[in-house]
């Protein structure tokens, strides 16, 4: 579990352990707790290190988008994390659902196209395409992504340390079912975030990169190779739709969309978790 490139050595379980921490005291950091991840392979050491520490069930996946120049050094244009079964909420129409954050950490919300699926995925199958991934989504739903961890700017260190921290997930807030999304173009698809009721963002499920499916498979893909495949009922939250909105304790976030209903949050701290 120890990865030498050059420097000093990157210690995945030890990273993970001091994560784990963190988020269990609902703690932070100022600065990364060991040496920083030299690739993703060994950023998912990590995640799956720190996974096998939490106590709490995988109910689906996080899509995060990795842009350049950090693609084209780890080679990958995207990310995955995962979204743990207490932290998946419903929120009804009109309801204001509380949200928790690392209060001295990173904290952020992303308004999502969340795809749920109807069957596991094959066990072996590496290679998907949006059109494959489309056969074995369930439903597709808004919602809001809570964006959050101990480390302070966490996304300024690069996809390898968000990776490391299970993605920088921190909950998933769920909106209305989308019935009529099959036939439905992505560019149709608007929605636009609100923060204090001040708009910070507009978008469409066009605005993530070969839309919602191609993020969904993106997730198949990754987590066959790691020997997590996607099961039935698993959610994927497909990427930022308005982009990434930071934001801090005792605000409100709204992500609207349109005709189709909003979702609504109020940020609240962490406390931690006995």
């Amino acid at each position: 579990m120890v990865s030498v490139v050059s420097g000093p050595a990157f210690d995945a379980k030890g990273v993970a352990a001091a994560f784990v921490g963190a988020r269990r005291s609902a703690g932070s950091f100022t600065q990364y707790p060991g040496a920083q991840p030299p690739d993703l392979a060994s950023a998912y050491r990590c995640q799956d290190e720190a996974i096998a520490q939490w106590d709490d069930a995988i109910a689906g996946w996080k899509v995060g988008w990795i842009p350049e120049p950090y693609s084209t050094k780890y080679g990958s244009q995207r990310l995955v994390g995962p979204i743990f079964g207490r932290s998946v909420r419903r929120v009804p129409p009109g309801a204001m659902q509380d949200a928790p954050v690392f209060a001295h950490g990173f904290a952020a919300v992303e308004a999502e196209f969340v795809v749920q699926l109807a069957k596991d995925a094959p066990v072996n199958v590496t290679e998907w395409s949006a059109e494959t991934a489309r056969r074995f989504v369930r439903a597709l739903y808004v919602g809001i992504e809570i964006a959050s961890s101990p480390l302070e700017n966490i996304n300024d260190f690069g996809p390898a340390v968000v990776t490391s921290d299970f993605g920088n997930n921190a909950g998933l807030l769920l909106g209305a079912e989308l019935p009529d999304w099959q036939t439905r173009a992505n560019d149709t698809l608007h929605c636009e975030t609100r923060i204090d009721g001040v708009i910070v963002g507009r978008g469409s499920a066009a605005a993530v990169s070969g839309g919602p499916l191609a993020a969904l498979a993106f997730a198949l893909r990754c987590n066959a190779l790691r020997g997590r495949p996607l099961r039935a009922g698993d959610y994927v939250s497909t990427g930022a739709a308005t982009g990434v909105h930071p934001i801090r304790a005792g605000q409100t976030a709204e992500a609207i969309f349109t005709g189709i209903g909003s979702v609504k949050c109020r940020i609240v701290p962490m406390t931690p978790v006995a």
